[in-house]
């Protein structure tokens, strides 16, 4: 669902580029909203969400679609934790809707998808791994890399119930909105994926917006 912003850039209180490939790891007060800007259009932005109180309650993808009877997410979606807890609600969103099936790239399946060739390029596991290393007073480590979104990633679903990689549905400036209900950790891997569609084959930048 397409939902613009009544908040005003000026007023922001946060704002920072992410390089494609790069990561981003923040924390987010309750009631701040994070925005999340596709800069330069069909760019997958792979993100995770943790309580910032106790980091194994983490973002569910199970919990999140059961409650809503949708496999997208778009404005109006309550992030659930593993826990059922409410942890950000999507209040604007200009791209439309959004994965939270296809998972990360990682080097592991990057090969069996692409060829054994692949396996040293850089994916997004490698991102959020470097993250949780660099970031240690989060709390957050490996094993809690579990399920993500896929901001601005097109992954239809086929009447077989297969998912495929498609081209991105995301223009330049779109971008997409969630105000926390808790205080959460974010950690977002800009998706340097090259071997399908998600990033349109030329990886970019996104930026990231926060109002307090």
């Amino acid at each position: 669902m397409i939902k613009e912003s009544n908040l005003n850039p000026e007023k922001a209180s946060y704002r920072e580029e992410v390089l494609a490939g790069d990561y981003w790891m923040h924390e987010l007060k309750a009631g701040e909203t994070l925005r999340i800007v596709d800069s330069h259009g069909n760019q997958a932005a792979d993100t995770l969400f943790y309580s910032a109180a106790d980091p194994s309650e983490r973002y569910s993808a199970i919990d999140t679609l059961r409650e809503q009877g949708n496999v997208y997410l778009t404005a109006g979606t309550t992030l659930l934790s593993n826990l059922g807890n409410p942890m950000l609600e999507i209040t604007a969103d200009t791209c439309g809707r959004h994965d939270t099936l296809g998972g990360a790239c990682a080097t592991e399946s990057n090969t069996v998808r692409y060829s054994l060739e692949k396996k040293t390029m850089h994916a997004c596991r490698d991102s959020w791994m470097l993250a949780v290393a660099e970031n240690e007073h989060f709390g957050v480590s490996k094993r809690d890399i579990t399920h993500n979104i896929n901001f601005f990633m097109n992954v239809p679903v086929t009447e077989d119930g297969q998912l495929t990689f498609a081209d991105g549905i995301s223009e330049a400036g779109k971008y997409v909105e969630m105000t926390a209900k808790m205080d959460v950790i974010v950690l977002i891997s800009n998706c340097p994926q090259l071997n399908n569609p998600c990033n349109a084959y030329n990886p970019t930048p996104v930026e990231v917006v926060i109002w307090s």
